[in-house]
């Protein structure tokens, strides 16, 4: 074997080792819907928002010191990307005659929460994973305004003022600003509990695409491809616009290049129901395309 053979080698190893974690703590959360083991997605999502991630966001940012300015870049970055999302999805759907109330909300939001914290800590380590929070802040607000008043016709300005998530992050860019620490007692139990949050976010992943009623995969597909089309766009534009290198260049584009949010099947399925079939099948043709798009973005782009 030639030495750049095994440079190659070594990092699809590498990769493999980033991923394979991923597929195996969904794969268990999918085993779990195949045996039919109670499993209550409301009440984890509830801890999950709730506690998991505001206690894992004071814990990390706080934590491993990271930039601010680079933190506070990456969210408006975010923010960016996810209205681009919106404009070129908008047009694409106008173009093939598709409901845009139906399918807007999945295509502007990616699932940087269930897959996209876990790759950028594998992949990039804990500052990385730091710096994915500042993209997951924005999808997360976005998906519980914006992306539930798409398909339901109405805006609460409520449901962001009472979303703990803000708040810890205000919290953690005060610590970090101020340079100050947490007591120890509660940093650690801050870092206990948001410990939970990924392995839970996993398996309620594997769990849901398990019990997805699955439409037509000829529409999924399309919509799957026009997505990571449009991801590739945005993330090669926004990275240059902002500068980012190293790490926060490689969590950013990782984020950008995520599958479709799970979570935005619950407000089609509520709010338009005749179309949460097709909704399944991209979110489910685009989380596993992923699983081919990552390893190739982790080798030859970040």
């Amino acid at each position: 074997m030639t030495q750049s053979e095994a440079a190659i080698e070594h990092v699809f190893l590498n990769v493999f080792n980033v991923i394979l974690p991923v597929l195996i703590c969904a794969g268990i959360g999918y085993l779990l819907a195949v045996i039919k083991t109670p499993f209550d997605n409301k009440v984890i999502s509830g801890i999950v928002s709730k506690v998991g991630y505001p206690t894992l966001i004071i814990s990390h940012m706080s934590i491993n010191k990271v930039d601010v300015d680079i933190f506070l870049n990456i969210m408006a970055a975010s923010a960016l990307a996810i209205a681009a999302f919106g404009a070129f999805g908008f047009v694409a759907l106008k173009a093939l005659r598709l409901p845009v109330r139906a399918f807007l909300t999945p295509l502007m939001h990616n699932n940087v929460g269930n897959i996209g914290l876990p790759v950028t800590m594998l992949a990039l380590g804990n500052i990385g994973m730091a710096y994915a929070m500042g993209f997951v802040v924005v999808v997360l607000t976005s998906v519980f305004t914006i992306g539930t008043w798409i398909p339901a016709r109405e805006f609460s300005l409520r449901k962001l003022l009472v979303s703990p998530i803000i708040y810890a992050v205000l919290i953690a860019l005060t610590l970090m600003a101020t340079k100050t620490s947490l007591p120890q007692p509660i940093e650690k139990s801050f870092d206990i509990l948001g410990g939970l949050t990924i392995p839970l976010m996993l398996l309620t992943l594997g769990h849901t695409l398990a019990t997805l009623k699955i439409g037509s995969l000829g529409r999924a597909l399309l919509l799957t491809i026009l997505h990571l089309i449009m991801a590739t766009l945005i993330a090669s534009v926004l990275v240059r616009i902002f500068g980012f290198t190293g790490v926060e260049k490689g969590a950013f584009v990782l984020c950008c290049l995520m599958p479709s949010s799970v979570a935005t099947y619950l407000f089609i399925d509520q709010y338009v129901p005749e179309y949460a079939p097709d909704v399944a099948g991209f979110i489910l043709m685009s989380t596993l395309a992923s699983i081919l798009v990552l390893p190739l973005a982790l080798t030859y782009w970040i």
